[in-house]
């Protein structure tokens, strides 16, 4: 056999080469810590440790600014990152966008925390602005499901129950039990910090810098680009609008 023609039986093997994303889709790309409960036990503060946070939120905006986002958010081990449908990164590769976006968070990460650490990635698409919106209120949601069960989980282990014993007593209890639980405990679930509740979200912001120009001998005032942390997002209907706000700024028909 010829070298040509080997070639392209090998090439021929490469089964998802040729994936590319849907055109014009809205694309999330969402990342996950592979094995972080154990990783995070022996480590962190449980249930939230800020040192834990800041590592996520670094990863983040690694991601955000490397791949050119429009919004990423993170909450517990997780993060999203959004794009607009012209994003055109290796031709929509679908190959190249998840094992890239997980090794530029698993660099990061491993490189902030000084211990070995894995993401996995995967792919989100959405048809218009109204399922971008609902798939951020999912994510949403889902992080204050588990905050109020982590809490619970968390203080029910600290008071000396097991494993089994903590699992057991919240199975299929409701939302208005678990924040009893933690209020007999001395903790009210929605004074705790909005970011443990509710998430994080990063997104560019223009603001002004200033410089001096030697040639006309002057101060000049520049615009510039850099991400914002935001730490105090809304939540249900308001973080819809919220959303729906960097949807629209694009000037994208539905």
């Amino acid at each position: 056999m010829d070298n040509d023609n080997f070639e392209k039986q090998m090439r021929s093997l490469e089964y998802f080469h040729s994936l590319r994303l849907l055109p014009g889709a809205w694309t999330v790309v969402r990342l996950d810590g592979r094995g972080f409960s154990r990783f995070t036990e022996s480590r962190y503060q449980k249930p939230f440790d800020p040192k834990f946070h800041e590592l996520m939120v670094q990863t983040a905006k690694a991601l955000l600014e490397e791949l050119q986002g429009i919004y990423a958010y993170t909450e517990s081990d997780e993060i999203s990152v959004l794009f607009n449908p012209d994003w055109d990164f290796f031709d929509r590769s679908l190959e190249k966008i998840v094992s890239i976006s997980a090794s530029i968070a698993t660099a990061t990460f491993t490189h902030a925390a000084q211990t070995i650490v894995n993401f996995d990635s995967r792919v989100w698409l959405g048809a218009n602005k109204s399922q971008v919106v609902d798939y951020f209120r999912w994510r949403q949601a889902d992080a204050t499901r588990c905050a109020l069960n982590g809490w619970c989980y968390w203080t029910l282990r600290k008071a000396g129950r097991s494993v089994t014993e903590a699992t057991a007593a919240l199975e299929n209890k409701s939302v208005a039990f678990k924040n009893e639980l933690l209020f007999q405990n001395g903790i009210n679930f929605n004074d705790l910090p909005t970011w443990q509740r509710r998430g994080v979200g990063l997104y560019w912001e223009e603001y002004e810098k200033e410089g001096y120009n030697p040639i006309e001998n002057k101060t000049v005032v520049a615009k510039r680009r850099r991400i914002k942390v935001d730490d105090e997002l809304p939540m249900k209907e308001a973080y819809g609008k919220f959303i729906r706000c960097f949807l629209d700024d694009l000037q994208v028909p539905e």
